[in-house]
């Protein structure tokens, strides 16, 4: 298990490959991220690289993270996240990986934080088809309807679905394939959709369940 990269969406398009046929792919973007700290078994209880990116000044780092880079003896990033590893000694602190870390073909895992949508009724949220649109329904043609049971057990069970706050939670996709790599630009263009909103953040790392 490799380390994964992190990496900023840039939006969507479309590739052709080569018979012609139009492939919709994800655009992300890969600034290089640097190995900041290991984490060993031994001494932490378990396997895992840290990883930093998009160097930031001093003055811009609030005192907990000062603090801790400073520890380091590392420069400041803004983003930093860590991913496990089966084996963090192939990896030396200040290491540089970019979007070659990759290779055009295999498959990735892709986690995000998808877009927020804010309160969402039942039929948004949970794809419920609503009441009938006549038949003595007035006005409530949109609602979840009944909620609870009877006398027993007299209450709404815990998770009904219902109404309420529809996004902004963690999401991974899983089996993405590389389209293809631009090493210039460090950019890599995934085939699908990939959650979160432009210029989000997310995290890739190789496929979990399928072989590349």
């Amino acid at each position: 298990m490799r380390v994964g990269l992190i990496a900023r969406k840039v939006g969507m398009t479309q590739l052709f490959n080569n018979n012609g046929v139009q492939v919709p792919v994800t655009v992300l973007k890969i600034d290089p991220c640097t190995v900041v700290s290991l984490k060993l078994k031994d001494k932490d209880g378990y396997d895992a690289v840290q990883l930093g990116t998009k160097e930031d000044k001093e003055k811009h780092i609030n005192k907990p993270q000062l603090g801790y880079f400073k520890k380091l003896g590392t420069k400041f990033f803004k983003i930093l996240k860590e991913f496990r590893v089966s084996d963090p000694s192939v990896y030396n602190i200040g290491d540089v990986l970019e979007v070659d870390h990759f290779s055009e073909g295999q498959f990735v895992d892709i986690t995000g934080l998808t877009k927020g949508k804010g309160f969402a009724g039942a039929m948004k949220r949970h794809g419920f088809g609503g009441l009938r649109a006549t038949h003595g329904v007035s006005i409530t043609h949109r609602s979840h309807g009944s909620t609870g049971n009877r006398t027993e057990p007299g209450r709404v069970f815990k998770g009904k679905r219902m109404a309420g706050h529809l996004g902004n939670v963690k999401s991974t996709i899983l089996n993405l394939k590389v389209h293809s790599i631009d090493k210039a630009k460090g950019v890599i263009f995934i085939h699908g959709a990939v959650p979160g909103s432009k210029d989000g953040i997310v995290f890739i790392r190789d496929a979990v369940k399928k072989s590349n």
